[in-house]
């Protein structure tokens, strides 16, 4: 593994568990006025964030890539969160920063890691050449 790509592991491992721990915690325990159920909470805020956990300990990429969808929904309630709950804006602060380090943590090694690997999406000239050949006659010289 290159030494950038594992950068982007560690920034994705780091920024993944702190998500993990912070937002039970946020939700538990910091927010005052609770207006959900316990049971709410953890469908809608704690099970998503657990969804990518096998592949992003094994380092899979294709994870890390879809991954980022998840990690959307918490930064969208980062940004609603510092917009319009004043007494929580610091909390939905770290929301952002940490969704913004897992994104970025993801989204490079995705690539990277692809890379390495030889997963990275071919270049349509070369799909078209390839079905080009499968699909024509052979030429003949005459």
């Amino acid at each position: 593994m290159n030494l950038s790509t594992a950068f982007y592991r560690k920034l994705t491992l780091t920024n993944y568990l702190l998500l993990v721990i912070w937002i039970p915690v946020w939700h538990f325990l910091l927010t005052v006025d609770k207006a959900t159920s316990d049971l709410f909470t953890i469908i809608f805020w704690v099970l998503p964030i657990l969804l990518p956990a096998k592949g992003l300990i094994a380092g899979k990429p294709y994870t890390h890539a879809w991954t980022n969808f998840i990690v959307m929904y918490y930064l969208l309630h980062g940004f609603t969160a510092v917009y319009a709950v004043e007494g929580e804006r610091l909390f939905a602060l770290i929301e952002i920063i940490l969704c913004t380090g897992l994104f970025v943590g993801c989204s490079f090694y995705a690539r990277k890691r692809g890379r390495e690997l030889g997963l990275g999406i071919r270049k349509l000239k070369e799909e078209l050449a390839e079905e080009k050949q499968r699909f024509e006659p052979p030429s003949s010289s005459n």
